[in-house]
């Protein structure tokens, strides 16, 4: 895909090669608001897991989804699938008190760790920090590479750091997201434009 060469040109951190195999975890909500808020747009999923996967042998590609049972969430998941991705859904929870809430970090934590051992690298799609002890767990415990994804503005900063790797989104919008008409790239600071790459962090040893 012509498209993602600079991309692909860019982040080379993480040595790769067609032997290496990678399970990739998308936390679909934590994307979604992400690309709402600061874009009004939606992420392309299928860029992401080309991007992401290169020329590695793929073992798993999971979407972490919320049902909400409207017409846009069943035509949004059926793109995910038509993407590559094997989907996992869960409905909304409505509590006593009328809070709702629909929560994947744990299932996400779970097929991480059992997927750690079968795998050279879990790519990991979200900016939750929720995520760190388990990054940090797979690393040392499992010798497994994590590589992270997400938007540079929205994603914890500690799990930025612990990743062998962080693609921010932010740096590739034209590849990485469906822009709408009513899309706004947001301004950079001068802060921002010096830091036009993605961040590589040195593999852990």
């Amino acid at each position: 895909m012509r498209l993602l060469e600079r991309v692909y040109n860019e982040i080379t951190m993480i040595i790769r090669n067609p032997e290496q195999r990678v399970a990739i975890l998308v936390d679909v909500q934590n994307l979604y608001y992400s690309a709402k808020n600061l874009y009004h747009s939606r992420v392309n999923f299928k860029n992401i897991l080309a991007l992401m996967l290169q020329w590695r042998k793929l073992t798993r590609a999971i979407a972490y989804a919320v049902d909400t049972a409207e017409e846009t969430n069943k035509v949004f998941i059926e793109a995910l699938h038509e993407g590559g991705f094997e989907i996992k859904q869960k409905p909304i929870q409505t509590f006593v008190d009328g809070s709702k809430k629909a929560d994947w970090d744990l299932g996400i934590a779970m097929d991480a760790i059992r997927l750690g051992t079968k795998v050279d690298s879990i790519i990991l799609v979200s900016g939750d920090g929720d995520f760190c002890p388990v990054v940090n767990y797979l690393q040392q415990a499992q010798g497994c590479l994590v590589e992270v994804l997400a938007f540079g503005r929205t994603t914890n900063k500690e799990l930025r750091e612990l990743a062998d790797e962080f693609v921010d989104i932010e740096e590739y919008p034209d590849e990485l997201l469906f822009q709408s008409r009513k899309s706004v790239r947001p301004q950079r600071n001068e802060k921002n434009n010096n830091q036009k790459k993605p961040q590589h962090n040195a593999p852990k040893k």
